[in-house]
Protein backbone atom coordinates (compact mmCIF):
# COMPACT_ATOMS: atom_id res chain seq x y z
CA UNK A 1 0.00 0.00 0.00
CA UNK A 2 1.27 3.55 -1.12
CA UNK A 3 2.26 6.00 2.14
CA UNK A 4 -0.05 8.59 2.57
CA UNK A 5 1.75 11.84 2.39
CA UNK A 6 1.84 14.01 5.26
CA UNK A 7 2.30 17.60 5.68
CA UNK A 8 3.26 19.80 9.36
CA UNK A 9 1.00 23.13 9.55
CA UNK A 10 3.08 25.42 11.81
CA UNK A 11 0.13 28.07 13.37
CA UNK A 12 0.09 30.90 15.21
CA UNK A 13 -2.40 30.69 17.50
CA UNK A 14 -3.12 34.09 18.84
CA UNK A 15 -4.64 35.14 15.22
CA UNK A 16 -7.68 33.01 15.67
CA UNK A 17 -10.78 32.97 17.76
CA UNK A 18 -11.72 29.50 17.11
CA UNK A 19 -8.34 27.22 16.40
CA UNK A 20 -10.06 24.50 17.33
CA UNK A 21 -12.73 24.81 14.32
CA UNK A 22 -9.43 26.06 11.60
CA UNK A 23 -7.96 22.48 12.68
CA UNK A 24 -11.15 20.46 11.91
CA UNK A 25 -11.08 22.10 8.83
CA UNK A 26 -7.62 21.54 7.72
CA UNK A 27 -8.27 18.13 9.00
CA UNK A 28 -10.69 17.14 6.73
CA UNK A 29 -8.95 19.14 4.05
CA UNK A 30 -6.04 16.27 4.36
CA UNK A 31 -8.53 13.63 4.50
CA UNK A 32 -10.98 14.59 1.45
CA UNK A 33 -7.35 14.79 -0.88
CA UNK A 34 -5.72 11.48 0.62
CA UNK A 35 -3.60 12.96 2.81
CA UNK A 36 -2.64 11.31 6.48
CA UNK A 37 -3.34 13.45 10.16
CA UNK A 38 -1.71 16.28 9.77
CA UNK A 39 1.48 17.61 12.21
CA UNK A 40 -0.02 20.28 14.53
CA UNK A 41 2.70 22.90 16.07
CA UNK A 42 1.98 26.01 17.48
CA UNK A 43 4.43 28.77 17.62
CA UNK A 44 5.06 30.86 20.50
CA UNK A 45 6.13 34.23 21.76
CA UNK A 46 10.02 32.55 22.19
CA UNK A 47 9.26 30.78 18.78
CA UNK A 48 7.71 31.89 15.80
CA UNK A 49 8.35 29.21 13.63
CA UNK A 50 11.44 28.02 13.02
CA UNK A 51 11.56 25.44 15.57
CA UNK A 52 8.57 24.23 14.68
CA UNK A 53 10.03 24.13 11.30
CA UNK A 54 13.02 21.90 12.21
CA UNK A 55 10.31 19.59 13.98
CA UNK A 56 8.74 19.24 10.56
CA UNK A 57 11.78 18.88 8.68
CA UNK A 58 12.76 15.74 11.60
CA UNK A 59 9.47 14.32 10.99
CA UNK A 60 10.03 13.88 7.45
CA UNK A 61 7.13 15.75 6.06
CA UNK A 62 6.38 16.21 2.21
CA UNK A 63 4.76 19.48 2.98
CA UNK A 64 5.32 22.61 5.66
CA UNK A 65 2.10 25.18 5.81
CA UNK A 66 2.93 28.64 8.00
CA UNK A 67 -0.96 29.46 9.08
CA UNK A 68 -0.65 32.96 10.50
CA UNK A 69 0.66 35.99 10.24
CA UNK A 70 3.71 37.79 7.34
CA UNK A 71 6.01 37.07 10.48
CA UNK A 72 4.95 33.26 10.50
CA UNK A 73 5.68 32.84 6.77
CA UNK A 74 9.25 34.91 6.56
CA UNK A 75 9.93 32.38 10.20
CA UNK A 76 9.21 29.07 8.30
CA UNK A 77 9.90 29.49 5.11
CA UNK A 78 13.32 31.04 5.83
CA UNK A 79 13.97 27.43 8.01
CA UNK A 80 12.54 25.43 5.04
CA UNK A 81 15.00 27.25 2.18
CA UNK A 82 17.30 25.25 0.15
CA UNK A 83 15.40 21.55 1.95
CA UNK A 84 13.62 20.93 -1.01
CA UNK A 85 10.16 20.22 1.26
CA UNK A 86 7.35 22.68 -0.65
CA UNK A 87 5.71 25.31 1.69
CA UNK A 88 1.87 25.84 0.98
CA UNK A 89 0.84 29.41 2.18
CA UNK A 90 -2.32 29.49 4.53
CA UNK A 91 -3.94 32.80 5.04
CA UNK A 92 -4.12 34.21 8.66
CA UNK A 93 -3.02 37.92 9.07
CA UNK A 94 -3.36 41.06 8.25
CA UNK A 95 -0.89 41.36 5.31
CA UNK A 96 -0.50 37.95 3.46
CA UNK A 97 1.76 40.05 1.47
CA UNK A 98 4.05 37.03 -0.04
CA UNK A 99 0.11 35.37 -1.22
CA UNK A 100 -0.81 38.43 -2.70
CA UNK A 101 2.17 38.85 -4.92
CA UNK A 102 1.96 34.87 -5.81
CA UNK A 103 -1.80 35.28 -6.57
CA UNK A 104 -2.67 32.93 -3.61
CA UNK A 105 -5.98 33.08 -1.80
CA UNK A 106 -5.96 35.85 1.00
CA UNK A 107 -9.13 35.38 2.58
CA UNK A 108 -10.38 31.99 1.76
CA UNK A 109 -8.51 29.18 4.18
CA UNK A 110 -10.69 26.43 1.74
CA UNK A 111 -9.16 27.23 -1.18
CA UNK A 112 -5.37 27.90 0.29
CA UNK A 113 -5.79 24.44 1.48
CA UNK A 114 -6.71 23.23 -1.68
CA UNK A 115 -3.91 24.23 -3.13
CA UNK A 116 -1.02 23.62 -0.77
CA UNK A 117 -2.20 19.92 -0.73
CA UNK A 118 -2.97 19.49 -4.87
CA UNK A 119 -1.47 22.41 -6.27
CA UNK A 120 2.14 22.09 -8.58
CA UNK A 121 5.29 23.26 -6.60
CA UNK A 122 7.47 26.18 -8.20
CA UNK A 123 10.85 27.45 -6.88
CA UNK A 124 11.19 30.93 -5.61
CA UNK A 125 13.78 33.40 -5.05
CA UNK A 126 14.40 34.18 -1.14
CA UNK A 127 16.16 37.11 0.31
CA UNK A 128 19.16 37.12 3.06
CA UNK A 129 20.28 40.01 4.57
CA UNK A 130 23.16 40.90 6.84
CA UNK A 131 22.66 43.82 8.87
CA UNK A 132 25.09 45.91 11.57
CA UNK A 133 23.86 47.47 14.54
CA UNK A 134 24.32 51.59 14.94
CA UNK A 135 27.88 52.00 14.03
CA UNK A 136 30.10 54.73 15.60
CA UNK A 137 30.21 58.19 15.22
CA UNK A 138 33.27 58.40 12.84
CA UNK A 139 31.55 56.62 10.34
CA UNK A 140 28.26 58.98 10.54
CA UNK A 141 30.08 61.97 10.41
CA UNK A 142 32.12 60.87 7.43
CA UNK A 143 28.95 59.97 5.40
CA UNK A 144 27.27 63.08 6.03
CA UNK A 145 30.24 65.47 5.24
CA UNK A 146 30.05 66.69 1.98
CA UNK A 147 33.47 67.53 1.68
CA UNK A 148 34.60 64.09 2.64
CA UNK A 149 36.15 62.33 -0.46
CA UNK A 150 35.02 58.98 1.14
CA UNK A 151 31.94 58.81 -1.51
CA UNK A 152 32.68 55.05 -2.07
CA UNK A 153 31.70 54.31 2.07
CA UNK A 154 29.56 50.82 1.67
CA UNK A 155 28.91 48.01 4.03
CA UNK A 156 32.51 46.86 4.34
CA UNK A 157 33.33 50.21 5.80
CA UNK A 158 30.16 49.95 8.38
CA UNK A 159 31.77 46.05 9.16
CA UNK A 160 35.04 47.45 9.30
CA UNK A 161 34.19 50.34 11.40
CA UNK A 162 32.25 48.76 14.00
CA UNK A 163 32.78 48.86 17.89
CA UNK A 164 32.40 46.22 20.58
CA UNK A 165 28.95 47.64 21.23
CA UNK A 166 27.81 46.76 17.65
CA UNK A 167 26.29 43.01 16.33
CA UNK A 168 26.02 41.79 13.39
CA UNK A 169 22.98 39.47 12.28
CA UNK A 170 21.62 37.84 9.42
CA UNK A 171 18.17 37.35 8.42
CA UNK A 172 16.31 35.77 5.46
CA UNK A 173 12.75 37.43 4.30
CA UNK A 174 10.47 36.89 0.71
CA UNK A 175 8.92 39.99 0.03
CA UNK A 176 10.72 43.27 1.46
CA UNK A 177 13.66 44.78 3.47
CA UNK A 178 12.10 48.34 4.57
CA UNK A 179 14.26 51.28 6.03
CA UNK A 180 12.69 54.32 7.59
CA UNK A 181 9.47 55.41 6.94
CA UNK A 182 7.41 52.04 6.26
CA UNK A 183 9.50 50.28 9.49
CA UNK A 184 7.97 52.72 11.67
CA UNK A 185 4.32 52.90 10.56
CA UNK A 186 4.76 49.06 10.94
CA UNK A 187 6.05 49.74 14.86
CA UNK A 188 3.82 51.90 15.42
CA UNK A 189 0.31 50.23 14.21
CA UNK A 190 -1.42 49.03 17.16
CA UNK A 191 -2.51 45.16 17.16
CA UNK A 192 -5.94 46.26 18.09
CA UNK A 193 -6.38 48.71 15.40
CA UNK A 194 -4.95 46.16 12.87
CA UNK A 195 -7.17 43.15 13.84
CA UNK A 196 -9.96 46.06 13.44
CA UNK A 197 -9.05 47.15 10.61
CA UNK A 198 -6.91 45.19 8.69
CA UNK A 199 -4.37 46.66 6.27
CA UNK A 200 -6.29 49.87 6.25
CA UNK A 201 -4.32 50.50 10.12
CA UNK A 202 -1.38 51.01 8.18
CA UNK A 203 -2.85 53.56 6.39
CA UNK A 204 -4.29 55.42 8.99
CA UNK A 205 -0.81 54.98 11.05
CA UNK A 206 1.49 56.01 7.64
CA UNK A 207 -0.80 59.60 7.77
CA UNK A 208 0.79 60.57 10.97
CA UNK A 209 4.34 59.66 10.16
CA UNK A 210 4.55 61.58 6.86
CA UNK A 211 6.76 64.64 8.61
CA UNK A 212 9.13 62.30 9.77
CA UNK A 213 12.98 62.35 9.62
CA UNK A 214 14.94 62.14 5.96
CA UNK A 215 18.11 60.15 6.28
CA UNK A 216 21.31 59.83 3.91
CA UNK A 217 22.57 56.98 2.61
CA UNK A 218 24.94 55.30 0.64
CA UNK A 219 24.05 52.85 -1.43
CA UNK A 220 26.00 50.59 -3.53
CA UNK A 221 24.45 47.85 -6.15
CA UNK A 222 26.39 44.82 -7.66
CA UNK A 223 29.91 46.22 -8.97
CA UNK A 224 28.53 49.59 -9.71
CA UNK A 225 30.20 52.77 -7.85
CA UNK A 226 28.12 53.92 -5.48
CA UNK A 227 25.35 56.48 -4.80
CA UNK A 228 24.55 59.07 -2.66
CA UNK A 229 21.10 60.30 -1.46
CA UNK A 230 18.76 61.89 1.29
CA UNK A 231 15.76 59.50 1.63
CA UNK A 232 12.48 59.45 3.85
CA UNK A 233 12.42 55.59 2.64
CA UNK A 234 14.77 52.59 1.23
CA UNK A 235 13.24 49.28 0.55
CA UNK A 236 14.53 46.45 -0.89
CA UNK A 237 12.74 43.76 -2.15
CA UNK A 238 12.13 40.23 -3.82
CA UNK A 239 8.45 41.02 -5.03
CA UNK A 240 6.82 44.69 -5.26
CA UNK A 241 3.20 44.33 -4.49
CA UNK A 242 1.32 45.99 -1.14
CA UNK A 243 -1.44 45.70 0.71
CA UNK A 244 -3.76 47.80 -1.56
CA UNK A 245 -2.71 46.65 -4.78
CA UNK A 246 -0.12 49.70 -4.91
CA UNK A 247 3.11 48.66 -7.01
CA UNK A 248 5.77 49.57 -4.91
CA UNK A 249 8.32 47.52 -7.22
CA UNK A 250 6.82 46.78 -10.67
CA UNK A 251 9.49 45.44 -12.42
CA UNK A 252 10.03 42.93 -9.19
CA UNK A 253 9.91 38.95 -10.33
CA UNK A 254 9.93 36.62 -7.42
CA UNK A 255 11.76 33.90 -9.70
CA UNK A 256 14.16 36.19 -11.28
CA UNK A 257 17.17 36.10 -9.35
CA UNK A 258 17.59 39.64 -9.01
CA UNK A 259 16.59 41.89 -5.90
CA UNK A 260 14.70 45.04 -7.07
CA UNK A 261 14.84 48.59 -4.49
CA UNK A 262 13.26 51.54 -4.44
CA UNK A 263 14.34 55.14 -3.16
CA UNK A 264 11.69 57.17 -1.88
CA UNK A 265 12.53 61.13 -1.31
CA UNK A 266 9.23 63.00 -0.91
CA UNK A 267 9.35 66.57 0.50
CA UNK A 268 6.22 67.18 2.55
CA UNK A 269 2.35 66.55 1.93
CA UNK A 270 3.09 67.96 -1.61
CA UNK A 271 5.88 65.46 -2.44
CA UNK A 272 4.17 62.73 -0.57
CA UNK A 273 1.61 63.18 -2.98
CA UNK A 274 3.26 63.88 -6.02
CA UNK A 275 5.60 60.96 -5.12
CA UNK A 276 2.33 58.60 -4.94
CA UNK A 277 1.38 59.54 -8.24
CA UNK A 278 4.48 59.04 -9.50
CA UNK A 279 4.19 55.18 -7.86
CA UNK A 280 0.70 54.40 -9.36
CA UNK A 281 1.13 55.83 -12.72
CA UNK A 282 4.50 55.03 -13.41
CA UNK A 283 5.11 58.52 -14.49
CA UNK A 284 7.74 61.28 -13.47
CA UNK A 285 5.53 64.23 -11.55
CA UNK A 286 8.07 67.46 -11.29
CA UNK A 287 11.32 66.60 -9.77
CA UNK A 288 11.84 62.83 -9.38
CA UNK A 289 11.22 61.45 -5.86
CA UNK A 290 11.65 57.63 -6.68
CA UNK A 291 14.75 56.28 -7.83
CA UNK A 292 14.58 52.19 -8.94
CA UNK A 293 17.28 50.07 -8.77
CA UNK A 294 17.96 46.16 -9.96
CA UNK A 295 20.61 44.38 -9.03
CA UNK A 296 21.87 41.14 -7.16
CA UNK A 297 22.98 42.38 -4.18
CA UNK A 298 22.28 45.66 -2.61
CA UNK A 299 24.39 47.63 0.15
CA UNK A 300 23.53 50.28 2.45
CA UNK A 301 25.15 52.84 5.01
CA UNK A 302 23.00 54.93 6.78
CA UNK A 303 24.06 58.24 8.73
CA UNK A 304 22.11 57.56 11.50
CA UNK A 305 20.37 54.40 13.13
CA UNK A 306 17.39 53.88 11.27
CA UNK A 307 14.34 51.64 11.85
CA UNK A 308 14.05 48.61 9.91
CA UNK A 309 11.57 46.04 8.62
CA UNK A 310 11.39 42.81 7.27
CA UNK A 311 7.90 41.11 5.38
CA UNK A 312 6.02 43.59 7.84
CA UNK A 313 8.33 42.42 11.92
CA UNK A 314 10.24 45.39 12.98
CA UNK A 315 13.61 44.76 14.04
CA UNK A 316 14.69 47.83 15.68
CA UNK A 317 17.49 50.12 14.30
CA UNK A 318 20.25 49.47 12.36
CA UNK A 319 23.02 51.22 10.25
CA UNK A 320 23.97 49.27 7.30
CA UNK A 321 22.55 46.07 5.95
CA UNK A 322 23.35 43.86 3.15
CA UNK A 323 21.36 42.29 0.94
CA UNK A 324 22.07 39.36 -1.23
CA UNK A 325 19.32 37.31 -3.54
CA UNK A 326 19.69 33.04 -3.51
CA UNK A 327 17.78 31.94 -6.13
CA UNK A 328 14.92 29.13 -6.39
CA UNK A 329 16.08 28.49 -2.50
CA UNK A 330 12.47 27.92 -1.89
CA UNK A 331 10.14 25.37 -2.96
CA UNK A 332 6.05 26.90 -2.64
CA UNK A 333 3.21 25.42 -3.71
CA UNK A 334 1.13 27.03 -6.66
CA UNK A 335 -2.48 27.01 -8.47
CA UNK A 336 -1.84 23.63 -10.88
Amino acid sequence: MQTQATAAVVVNPTKFTDLGLVRRRVQAACTRNGWSAPMWLETTPEDTGQGQAQQAIAAGVDLVCPLGGDGTVRAVASTMANTGIPVGLLPGGTGNLLARNLDLPIDSLGRALEIALTGKTAAIDTCVLELVRPTSGELARRLRDEDDPARTIDFRDAVDDRTSEEVREQHRFLVMAGLGFDAEVMAAAPEGLKARMGWFAYLVTGLRHLKGPQFTVALKVDDAEPIRRRVRSLMVGNVGRLQGGMELLPDAVVDDGMIDAVLLSPEGIVGWAAMTGQLITRQRIGHSRVDQLQAREVRVVCDKPVEIELDGDTLGAVSAMRVVVDPGSLLVRLPP
